[in-house]
This record gives structure tokens, sequence and C-alpha cells, in this order.
């Protein structure tokens, strides 16, 4: 199984080498596993003066599935739009076809009290929300700056066809079938014409799949209705932006945004796993940062790409033994638990494991 290993910027090196300490545990316990690292984002501007550059992407293409780290720095802010290190990640994505980004929202039982809303409303939270992640008004054409009548004029393009939605919709039911059977499909058809095309789809999907209950929401609502009551929601499927903010949304239900995987995945599940924090440069090289959202990502690629599934229950469940253990990153710290570093916490995930 070879895997592709782009650390990238800011924290990124320092959660991705936690993960890799679990991937050469696995190595060692006789998966057979290569590691190949290239770097991608500002890390691939400076290498190559390209956020993602060409050696970068044909690893990625050429390997079983790819971890990455994080994106972004302030030094890089200034550079040309298409040279910013998250093009880099836009464009992975993009070139690699990974249409069904899986997030899960799950809280720990020992990290009810970091959450900001009261335990009674988030203990026992396991939702999934799927956004669709090479469409919609991220990569919609036209898009631009641009003078009008003397002013100047910004454009986006909120975009969807037919096939985009289906293929999303038919990894939505899927999964939803193996966990409670119930969906909600979030957009906002009263307003916008690309959402009231996407209900219509994803209710045509749906006839495919009667076991599972169909719900609509409209994104307002929901995002209200995930502070509300957020064990109403089993899975969520939604478009690029809408996703991109309620998933963010979500995380922070179960205390941490350090805590949260993600999978993103082509049609034949081949992936890219990354945490879904950002490269949080203020804390870059401090040993601080909580590298548990970068290893439950190696969990989700056992799961999803590699089909090992024991070795996924495996991460897993050393995680949990760290946290009943009471160890805890800066980013989770409570009174009366011991806070460990970066690295600390790797070594006592893989000392669980």
């Amino acid at each position: 199984m070879k895997i592709a290993v782009l650390p990238g910027d800011g924290i990124g090196p320092e959660i991705v080498a936690q993960a890799v300490k679990v991937l050469k545990a696995l190595a060692s316990d006789g998966l057979k596993i290569e590691m190949e690292e290239a770097p991608i984002g500002g890390a691939g501007y400076d290498a190559a003066g390209d956020p993602l550059p060409e050696a970068t992407l044909a690893l990625s293409k050429a390997s079983d599935a790819v971890l990455l780290g994080a994106v972004g720095g302030l030094k890089y802010d200034a550079l040309p739009r298409d040279k910013r290190p998250e093009r880099g990640l836009l464009r992975i994505r993009k070139e690699m076809n990974l249409f069904a980004n899986l997030r899960p929202a799950l809280l720990y039982p020992e990290l009810a009290s970091a959450s900001t809303l009261r335990p009674e409303v988030v203990a026992g939270l396991d939702i999934m929300i799927v956004r669709e992640l090479t469409g919609d008004v991220y990569f919609g054409q036209p898009r631009g700056i641009e003078v009008r009548n003397g002013e100047r004029v910004g454009f986006n393009t909120m975009l969807y066809a037919e096939s985009e939605v289906q293929r999303v919709a038919h990894v939505a039911f899927g999964i939803a079938m193996k966990r409670g059977k119930k969906l909600c499909s979030v957009e906002k058809a009263n307003v916008l014409e690309c959402s009231e095309l996407w209900k219509e789809v994803v209710i045509e999907v749906a006839k495919e799949y009667p076991d599972v209950a169909l719900s609509h929401m409209y994104v307002d609502n929901a995002a209200m209705q995930l502070v509300r009551n957020p064990k109403q929601f089993d899975v969520i499927v939604t478009g690029n932006i809408f996703g991109d903010i309620l998933s963010d949304e979500a995380s922070m239900l179960t205390g941490s945004i350090g805590m949260l995987a993600s999978a993103s995945l082509d049609a034949n599940n081949k992936g890219l796993y990354e945490p879904i924090h950002g490269s949080a440069p203020d804390i870059a090289g401090k040993n601080i940062a909580n590298p548990l959202a970068t290893i439950l990502s190696v969990a989700m690629m056992m799961r999803y790409t590699l089909n090992q599934e024991s070795a996924a229950q495996r991460i897993e469940a050393a995680v949990k033994s760290v946290l009943a253990q009471g160890l805890r990153t800066a980013d989770i710290y409570t009174e009366g638990t011991k806070k460990v570093s970066c690295s600390e916490m790797g070594d006592a995930v893989l000392a669980a494991l």
C-alpha cells in the first residue's frame, strides 16, 4: 500500500509526523506500507514555485492514498491568487476527482465538558457530513473581479450539474444505509435555482434507497439546528460551500476542531485524508498542536481506501484509550487532566496501539 505523505505548512509537519509513527507501527505489525513525502501548499511554492508541484501531483495519483497535514501561512498571503497555498489544496482535489468529502463529528465521552454546549445536548453525538467537494461556487465559471459602471465588482458562479449531485447523493445514501438509515439533504431551494436542482436530484436518487428516511432542510435552519438539537442528525449531504461552513460548525460541538478527521474520495474510494483544521501558524513549531485528528484520518484511510477495518479499529481504540487516561493537548485541556505536547500525544497513542 503506497501512501503519499504531504505535510504542508504550519503545524502540518508536526501532526503528520505523529500519524507517520502510527503507520510505521502498523507496518511493523505486518501491513505492507510504503510512504513517500512531497511538498504542497506554501512548502510546494517554496520548493518549486507552485502550491501543487507536478511531482507532488504525480506521486499522489500514483499512490493508493494521500495523507495531508495542512496548508497556508501569513507569509504567502501576498502571493498572486493562483500561487497561494490554498490553491494547491483545491487543485489536488480537482485533479484527483475527489468529489465526496466525509467529515464525521463524533463526541468522545471524555470530551463532553470541552464542548461549548451543555453535555446533555451533545452527549452521544455521532454525525457524518457528506460534502460535495469539486463543484459549487468554489469552482463555477465565470468568476473574477472587474470594473462595472465605474466600480469594482466581484462575482462567482454557483453551479451544479445533475451528474455531480447524483454521485455524491449515492455516496451519502450508501453511508446512511450502514448507519442509522437517516439522511438529511441541506440546501437553499427556496432562493437558489442551483439548490432547487440539487433537491430534485436527491429525491430521484432516494428512490433507489427505500430503506433510508430522507429529509430536507434549508442551510440557515440546519446551522441553527446543529446548535439547538444536533443529535437529530445522522448523515447530512450538502454542497461544497454549505458543507464547508456546516462541518466546521459541527466540529466545535465535539469540543475541538483538533479532534476531527476527514476523507475526500473519488468514485473508486481512492482518497486524500486530512484533519479538518488549518495550518495554525500561530502555534507552528511549538509542539503543542493536537495530532489526534490526523491520526484519526489514518484510521479513515484504513477503513475507506485500504480496506483494513481491523487496523482502523485499533487506531480508534488507541485514541479512546489515551483520552480515557486523561491525556490532553492544550486545545482540549480541562482542569484535572494532564496536558501533553503534540509529540507526547503521538507517543501515547503509539503505546496504546
